[in-house]
């Protein structure tokens, strides 16, 4: 069968590591198919008795929904063995808890693609989804997917410190992308791409990555007028596009707006995709029909980041060769977590895991505009700009370096200098926000000053407080 046949018009196998090129399957992982066959003596594997394991069973209750349709808090207990357990979509802490299938257990696998089916219209045919253990490994593992030591990847200007350190470690290339406050400058990337100069800039990029939504660090989001230009430079330039984007569902209402809840006596389902599926922004996997995407999701935004459950998205074929290097590493997810979760999702119901989903965008819409209100009351915008989050947790402040008495004497005009000497300032005062240059891909790309927050963790008077003293160290460091 080839790639097309699959589903994909393009096969991407060439741009596989040398080392994902020779990865062969487990051997030993290929018997797991024969181990809940009760007509198969199982002696092929090291594998202890689930009887052997100290755990009868597991009980989990969730907060209550609160909406108007009377829908509370979920609660279960799940057993050791199957034949205990309280509904049959339950992963039974026997099967949860040995060896387990490195693409995910089943049970899960089954509601996550119904999940990314209601939220996504892929286009390529023949997709899959494979669990990780979050977004985090999920990078690392693509890297050794694709990258050998030396080749290039493409990565926004401000990035994820940990993605940025992961390819470091690799011994990347790392080029940055230009952006503005819409995300990736899609213009610039293909004139870049177009006029590449391998003595230059290294090796043509074989992999780009982007965190399109509530972009960490700088808040923006990708706009959709430039999502599909940005699919066709991969098919052009023959890359991949790594798509990071466990803030999708944080991406809120308008400044100000109401929250947004589910009236009574309507069809939830259809209520949903009219109100909520349908407002949310586009995978670039809609705009895919050539296999050229893989999309990573995550827990760590809606349940807890202490979970290290995620999963992939993407071609078959491809995450066949992500499920090869998960065999001889991790192994598979945490059984915990993959059971203490889809214990909750298959009680919630679609519906249910939507309305979990809504109230986490209304929350964070009320912390978004309770935190700007504050910086635009507290802060001096002679010198500072913040932008306007659309999505995700986090907002940059722009400080103008030049208005800085003391930038060209004491600081020799040095940007990093002075970021330093004001991030110890505001520590010395109670409040602690992120340097930009810690995002920074360029090491030379060191002309703008600013500071990363967030209004994810800290509750509305504290918030305040410390915008507070934000502005009034800011204020008397730059004497007004």
């Amino acid at each position: 069968m080839t790639v097309k046949d699959m589903g994909c018009r393009t096969n991407v196998l060439h741009l596989l590591s040398d080392e994902a090129k020779i990865r062969k399957a487990s051997p030993i992982k290929t018997t797991m198919k024969y181990f809940s066959d009760p007509n198969i003596v199982f002696l092929g594997a090291g594998m202890p008795s689930g009887n052997m394991f100290p755990f009868e069973s597991i009980s989990f209750k969730s907060v209550s929904l609160d909406d108007v349709n009377g829908t509370g808090a979920v609660e279960g207990c799940i057993h050791r063995d199957k034949s205990d357990l309280e509904i049959c979509q339950d992963v039974p802490l026997g099967v949860a808890l040995q060896y387990g299938n490195s693409r995910g257990q089943p049970e899960l696998i089954s509601f996550l693609k119904e999940h990314t089916s209601i939220f996504h219209n892929i286009s390529i045919n023949d997709w899959d989804l494979i669990t990780t253990a979050g977004s985090t490994q999920a990078w690392d593992a693509c890297l050794r997917l694709f990258c050998n030591r030396g080749e290039t990847v493409l990565m926004e200007e401000y990035t994820y410190s940990s993605s940025l350190e992961a390819a470091v470690a690799q011994g990347l290339n790392c080029v940055a992308m230009k952006m503005d406050k819409d995300g990736i400058k899609v213009d610039k990337l293909s004139e870049m791409l177009r006029d590449w100069d391998v003595a230059v800039q290294g090796p043509f990029p074989k992999l780009l990555y982007t965190i399109p939504n509530g972009h960490n660090p700088t808040g923006c989001t990708l706009h959709e007028e430039r999502k599909p230009e940005l699919v066709r430079l991969a098919s052009q330039y023959d890359f991949i596009i790594i798509e990071d984007d466990p803030y999708y569902f944080l991406q809120m209402n308008e400044f100000g707006a109401p929250e947004l809840n589910v009236p009574g006596d309507v069809n939830e389902m259809q209520w949903f995709k009219e109100n909520f599926v349908n407002k949310l922004g586009r995978s670039l996997l809609e705009w895919d029909d050539v296999g050229r995407i893989i999309r990573l999701e995550s827990v760590s935004k809606t349940f807890a980041p202490g979970c290290r459950l995620g999963w992939a998205i993407g071609p078959r074929y491809l995450l066949d060769h992500l499920w090869n290097y998960h065999e001889v590493s991790m192994q598979s997810t945490c059984g915990f977590a993959q059971t203490l979760i889809n214990g909750m999702f298959q009680r919630w119901g679609q519906i249910g895991y939507m309305k979990w989903l809504l109230r986490l965008r209304n929350s964070y819409s009320m912390k978004r505009d309770h935190c700007l209100t504050q910086c635009q009351k507290y802060l001096p915008n002679e010198v500072c700009s913040i932008n306007l989050p659309i999505s995700g947790m986090f907002f940059m402040v722009y400080i103008d370096p030049h208005k800085h008495p003391k930038f060209e004497r004491e600081f020799k005009s040095k940007v990093d200098l002075l970021e330093e000497h004001l991030y110890n300032s505001f520590v010395q005062n109670g409040m602690l926000l992120a340097c930009s240059s810690w995002f920074r891909v360029d090491p030379n790309h060191n002309k703008i000053l600013a500071f990363r927050g967030s209004y994810a963790s800290v509750d509305a008077e504290k918030m305040q407080n410390g915008i507070i003293m934000l502005g009034n160290v800011i204020k008397a460091e730059f004497c007004l």
